[in-house]
């Protein structure tokens, strides 16, 4: 399969820090990858640049084959979908307008919302569940209801590609589990590359055939769970005892 998302060479560094240093990664299109590391390691600062919110000090992404610094942001958003690990609502916005916005790169700017697009925004109210959250202020809403509706939102943007920096961060356990049935869903269905920072480890292994490990702003590790969460790169990497990490057992 061709990359349909590509950094070269990336390099981004604070002050003296190096936050990535000279990452290279090809992802191809149909994916599912999860982005893995202890804090500090580079995974949400690998999406920034990935998605052109960020611009490296060296090197190059490139998003569907095109260097993401010559995609304005119309473009960006109709390859790619955003689910941020947190977000503010300046204002009262109504969950479904919030999920509305997912349609906007796909507007016609003059006409507003076209039959299709309203049809977009009920099939991903419906996917992810928030039916029931209807008419409320988002901003009244517990986190983990949010973050629902942020899938929704990127659902209903139907990108060819959607990353998710910590998607289960504020969800309990059922809701965890649901969202990443959805995620494989999406990908195994749809065919929607994955990409997704995740600090649980096992529901990284049980739901995602690729983990990329990062630490200290490089790669140490790109391939199934069984070739990168050894006992020896759990202990050398996370600095935990691996008795104390229960990753799931794989059958055959």
């Amino acid at each position: 399969m061709s990359a349909i998302l590509e950094l070269d060479r990336v390099t981004v560094a604070y002050r003296e820090r190096r936050v990535l240093d000279e990452v290279t990664l090809s992802i191809a299109a149909g994916e599912r990858v999860a982005l893995i590391g202890p804090n500090g390691a580079g995974k949400s600062t690998l999406l920034a640049v990935a998605t052109g919110l960020l611009r490296p000090d060296e090197g190059q992404i490139r998003l569907t084959g095109v260097p993401v610094e010559g995609l304005d942001r119309i473009d960006v958003a109709r390859r790619l979908a955003v689910v941020p690990g947190a977000a503010n609502l300046p204002f009262a916005t109504r969950v479904e307008e919030v999920v509305a916005l997912g349609r906007l790169p796909h507007e016609d700017p003059f006409r507003g919302a076209r039959p299709a697009d309203r049809a977009a925004i009920a099939a991903a109210i419906e996917r992810v569940g928030v039916g029931h959250l209807l008419g409320r202020d988002a901003r009244e809403l517990s986190l983990g209801e949010r973050q629902l509706v942020l899938i929704a939102l990127a659902v209903a943007q139907a990108a060819p590609v959607l990353v998710l920096d910590e998607p289960t961060v504020h969800l309990d356990l059922r809701h965890q589990v649901g969202a990443m049935e959805l995620l494989v869903d999406l990908n195994e269905r749809d065919g929607t590359t994955i990409v997704a920072v995740l600090h649980d480890l096992a529901l990284a292994a049980h739901f995602f055939p690729r983990l990329v490990l990062l630490d200290e702003g490089r790669i140490v590790a790109d391939g199934s769970a069984e070739d990168v969460l050894t006992p020896d790169r759990i202990r050398d990497v996370f600095r935990v005892d691996p008795g104390f990490v229960r990753l799931p057992v794989r059958a055959g």
